[in-house]
């Protein structure tokens, strides 16, 4: 089980994105997102698994999660046909 302190092991960090893109779960208003410039030039897939491990709030959040749905960030139409 997952020590929600800690965040979300690289493992399951690949089990939750699966084969999605990796991307729209960088959180683009992350301090470390912009200081790396990581909109105009994104990490690896491999980096970005790390550096989400090592820096959670780098993750976007809320992640919800219906089946094999995933809502990420306040997407309010978006969570309305997670949730509704």
């Amino acid at each position: 089980m997952t020590d929600l302190n800690k965040g979300l092991s690289v493992d399951e960090l690949d089990q939750l994105i699966g084969k999605r893109d990796y991307i729209p779960f960088l959180n683009s208003r992350n301090a470390l997102f912009r200081e790396r410039g990581m909109k105009d030039n994104p990490p690896s897939r491999t980096e970005a698994l790390r550096l989400m491990s090592e820096n959670p709030n780098l993750i976007k959040r809320p992640i919800t999660i219906r089946g094999r749905k995933i809502v990420l960030g306040w997407d309010e139409e978006g969570l309305s046909d997670v949730v509704g």
